[in-house]
Formats: C-alpha cells, structure tokens, sequence
C-alpha cells in the first residue's frame, strides 16, 4: 500500500514526497503555514511559506524568520509536487493549502469560515479528493446568525451603555476577531480605543486592510476620557489591574463560545455576542459537500461526533490527533514559543 500524500506524525501534518510540513507544531526545515494564529505558525522552522498578505503578520508575532509569500493560486512545485494557497475566510491572510500529486489532491483547510467578514478574502471551496477539516463548532448547537445582525446587536449595546454614562469593553482576539470588530462597530455614535495588543496587531494589518482611526489607551490616557466610548480589548485583558482604569464599564466578549450561557457566566462578563471567525454546524456540511471529497480528515474540535455524522452521510471520514486548538489557540497574548520575545510587548 502507497503511503498517503499527507501523514499526521509527532512533529505536525507531513507531504513526505515534498519533504515539507503544513502548520507543523514542532521545529521543522521547511513549513508551509496557514495563517497567523499561534496554534498555526510556530516559532522554530527554519524556512516559512505563506500567503503574502500574512508575512508581515508571522513576522511580527515570530521575529526574524526566513519566509516567502505566494499568491491566491499560485502553483509552485517542490520536489515534484505541486501546492497552491486558497483562500480560507477565517482572518486576513488566512490560506487553504491544496497539495496535488501523481493525479491525488488533498487539501488542508487550517482554520475557515464560510461567511464573507468584510476583512479577509472570503472563503472559496476548492475540489479535492481528500478533505483535512477542523471542526471547532462541529455540533449542531452552533448555528451563526448573519454579521449584520450581530454587528447592530453590538452598536446598540454600546450606543444603550453611553447613554447610562458607561464604557463599554468588548473582548475579541487580537488577531483576526478585533480587527473584524474594529471595522464594524459605528464610530457616529463614539470613539474607538484599543488595548495595545490590538493596536500593535492592526498597525500591521493596516497597510493590508481599510480600519477606522482607533486611540491607543495608554498610562497617559485619562478614565474621563473614556467614558462612553467603546475599548476593543484581548480577551487575557480581563480582570486584570489595566481594566480598572475603565470604570464605570460594561464588559461584552465577541465568541463562537457564547452561543453557551454558561461560557459567560465562567468568564465573569456582562454580555456575550456570538461571533466566530470559524464555520457553525450548517458551514462545515456545506463546505465539505462543495469540494466533492469522499474522504473526510477532521483535525481539531468536536472531532468525534463530527466524523461519526460524516460516516453516516457516507463520507469516508475519520479523525487525527493534532495541537491546533480552534478559538482556544488565538491569543495572541500569551508566548508560545521558546526565544519568541515579539509577543511581550503585545500585552502592554
């Protein structure tokens, strides 16, 4: 029996016959990446191929790597096989990787969603005969109400807080989940602070994506000052001395989790708004069916009972043991990596 174009082994998801690893979680020669979470691109590989949009964002969480940036479709060849880049949806820069060889295609998803954020390159299926799948909110619980809904649900929270004289301080990753927040939230009715982290982060994305004026909350910055306006801030941010300066304050988080009353209730915050930055239940169905692979990998999440739901539809579906840990793995707040300094002053 061949081996199989892509293997799971201790180091991250191996293409033997390139000799090159997809979002590897152990030190590697050479890593294709997916995108910029720290559950994704690790510190430690000694040469990084990713979409070009998201160089400079693993080289600021990274530091001095050596690294390229490809194209959306752009087919490059190492030793015979032959990769491309598609778009995933799930942040800015965010890729899926396609892998074809001796007439076999794989893809590898990373992370995706299905719905068009405003902020990354929307999501586009591409046809496989192997499909490597998260499947973070792979249960049926999860079901995404429209953006544009859930983005009316935030204004109006924060217009209702500024007119009781509060702040209000809404929690979202700093990469990908705050700038998709930043673009949405309506600056008539207030202005626009952000914790360092998240401003660190966006002064990145900026030259790759439009975002409103935002102001830096620094040692300087006076709690008057403040007061009813709106603070986007990384979720490690909470209940720490930094938030005290925000008083009076309502506390909102931006997640997937808080389709869970309990998930808000465990983390101490007023409101919970669901937004995710990967596919519900509905979306992951919808995206496998659309690249017309038999053969479903299910790499992180509900892994189990999502494979066994596959099974039953007839898919050849099965799951793998990976380190990728879904919305766990994109805070970006916490160093993940030995010799990584980039990421302390993150969270000044």
């Amino acid at each position: 029996m061949k081996p199989p174009l892509l293997a799971f082994n201790k180091k991250g998801i191996y293409c033997e016959a390139a000799d090159v690893y997809l979002d590897p979680w152990k030190p590697v020669d050479k890593a294709i990446i997916s995108h910029g979470h720290a559950d994704h691109s690790r510190w430690g590989h000694k040469k990084y191929i990713t979409h070009h949009s998201n160089v400079p964002i693993i080289k600021h969480r990274l530091g001095d790597i050596e690294v390229s940036g490809k194209e959306w479709n752009e087919t490059f060849s190492i030793n015979g096989v032959k990769f491309s880049l598609h778009p995933a949806g799930h942040i800015i820069g965010s890729s899926q990787i396609r892998v074809e060889h001796k007439g076999e295609v794989w893809v590898f998803t990373g992370d995706y969603k299905d719905e068009d954020d405003g902020v990354a390159v929307p999501y586009e299926p591409v046809k496989c005969h192997t499909f490597i799948t998260e499947c973070t909110f792979g249960l049926p619980a999860f079901k995404w109400q429209p953006q544009t809904e859930v983005f009316t649900e935030i204004n109006n929270w924060w217009q209702q807080n500024k007119e009781n004289g509060q702040t209000s301080v809404i929690f979202g990753y700093s990469l990908g989940k705050a700038q998709r927040l930043l673009k949405h939230l309506d600056n008539s009715i207030g202005k626009i602070y952000t914790h360092g982290a998240i401003e660190n982060m966006t002064e990145v994305i900026r030259p790759l994506s439009e975002m409103p004026e935002t102001t830096r909350i620094t040692k300087d910055t006076k709690k008057d000052e403040i007061k009813g306006n709106i603070v986007v801030a990384p979720p490690s941010a909470h209940g720490s001395p930094w938030i005290k300066k925000m008083v009076p304050y309502v506390t909102a988080s931006a997640s997937g989790w808080m389709t869970f009353r309990g998930a808000r209730r465990r983390r101490a915050i007023d409101r919970g708004f669901v937004l995710s930055d990967h596919c519900d239940w509905q979306g992951l169905l919808k995206s496998i069916k659309a690249t017309g692979a038999q053969k479903v990998i299910c790499t992180h999440g509900y892994t189990d009972i999502f494979s066994r739901y596959l099974r039953e539809l007839g898919y050849d579906a099965r799951t793998e043991e990976t380190q990728y840990e879904g919305e766990l793995g994109e805070d970006e707040e916490k160093p993940r990596e030995e010799g990584n300094n980039n990421l302390q002053d993150e969270k000044l």
